[in-house]
């Protein structure tokens, strides 16, 4: 340790880096999560990445990536394995032939329909351990996430 750094800025950091701890508890979220769904092949990402193209309107890359709160490279490299899987089917925009949409397939319904009990039962079990009122916490998150 350097006298210019005290320990002091190393417990200052633990104890009031709002990063740190958010990052901390969505690693362990996320482990707990990624066991849950484990037995359909799927992480707790692929999971949300799926759940988020089901909707009427199939999204275009872009619009998927910025609610996924990822940059389109990084969505594009998520994609591939569940495009493999016959999950995602990725076709051109008709109304721009530049642009990508995302389309939730009937294999990724199916199995997003046997995963969600498992999905709700977790989180039975992770809200029943949050302190305080879980549902301010996620929309304070929410905000958070809006707001940076």
């Amino acid at each position: 340790m350097k006298p210019d750094l005290p320990i002091t800025v190393t417990h200052e950091v633990y104890t009031r880096c709002l990063c740190l701890s958010v990052h901390r508890a969505a690693r362990t979220l996320a482990r707990r999560f990624d066991a849950a769904l484990a037995p359909f092949g799927i992480s707790h990402g692929q999971y949300s990445l799926l759940m988020s193209l089901n909707r009427p309107d199939a999204p275009r890359l872009g619009e998927a990536a910025a609610f996924l709160a990822m940059d389109r490279t990084t969505l594009t490299a998520n994609l591939k394995p569940l495009e493999r899987r016959g999950l995602v089917d990725i076709r051109p925009d008709p109304e721009d032939r530049r642009s990508r949409r995302l389309f939730l397939t009937a294999a990724g319904c199916d199995l997003l329909k046997q995963a969600v009990p498992v999905w709700r039962a977790t989180h039975d079990d992770v809200d029943a351990v949050v302190p305080g009122n879980v549902r301010k916490l996620r929309d304070q998150l929410s905000e958070l996430a809006s707001a940076v």
